[in-house]
């Protein structure tokens, strides 16, 4: 699968490829909202390998226009959503959302360029608003799939379970087996009862830098192939 990616500023990176992979394993179907779409890449690939009706809401209209052109030289449908997702009038409900989501802590020294300031700092998308939106966008029993940042899983799943939102899974990623975990993936659910699984984490690297076999198998069963480029043709 071929993706077109601007040639400077935000690109996606291992987490899209890891977090669409953990996506996988909960068989998505119906419809599916892709919270700061980006390029496509998560949805792409959910598109791609699942009976969904993919919606894709982002604000910079640069990004969503790259996402348009990749779905539409995938073959795949895309219905898009330009604007802030917190303000973004959205008139459906959906059985999956997922996202990637800003969420570097904005105290910390920021990037100046527009496109990574957006797509890192949370506040382009606060937490508890965000997750609140979600929460009203779920059909019952709908699922809300996501990556974060490990170090803040406590107010992540704080927020989440303020909002009625059960925790189901959780994976926590680590560059390598003694590295402390950089994100955490994790499925919620509407409407559930169900106890907190926690998966063995996922290991990128081994010892000598090169892929795991298990993060090596999720870009395989990507397939994607990136192409920089600036002129993008609808």
């Amino acid at each position: 699968m071929f993706l077109y990616q601007p040639p400077n500023g935000y690109c996606y990176n291992s987490d899209s490829i890891f977090l669409a992979d953990f996506i996988r394993r909960f068989r998505p179907r119906g419809k599916l909202l892709d919270v700061g779409c980006g390029v496509g890449i998560i949805s792409l690939l959910i598109g791609r390998d699942f009976p969904v009706e993919v919606h894709g809401v982002e604000k910079q209209p640069r990004m969503l226009a790259y996402a348009r052109h990749n779905f539409a030289i995938n073959g795949i449908g895309f219905h898009e959503i330009a604007g802030d997702f917190l303000e973004a009038e959205i008139g459906e409900r959906f059985d999956f959302i997922v996202s990637n989501p800003p969420f570097y802590d904005p105290r910390v020294t920021q990037s100046r360029e527009e496109s990574l300031n957006i797509a890192r700092y949370a506040q382009h998308l606060p937490l508890e608003p965000f997750i609140d939106r979600v929460r009203h966008l779920l059909k019952p029993r709908g699922h809300f799939v996501l990556c974060y940042d490990a170090k803040q899983s406590d107010r992540l799943l704080a927020a989440l379970r303020a909002h009625k939102l059960t925790p189901e899974t959780l994976r926590f990623v680590h560059p390598k087996i003694d590295r402390e975990a950089k994100i955490v993936m994790v499925q919620a659910r509407a409407g559930s009862r169900s106890m907190c699984r926690v998966l063995p984490p996922l290991i990128t690297f081994d010892a000598e830098g090169e892929y795991t076999p298990e993060a090596a198998e999720a870009f395989v069963r990507a397939g994607t192939h990136s192409v920089k480029g600036e002129r993008i043709e609808d």
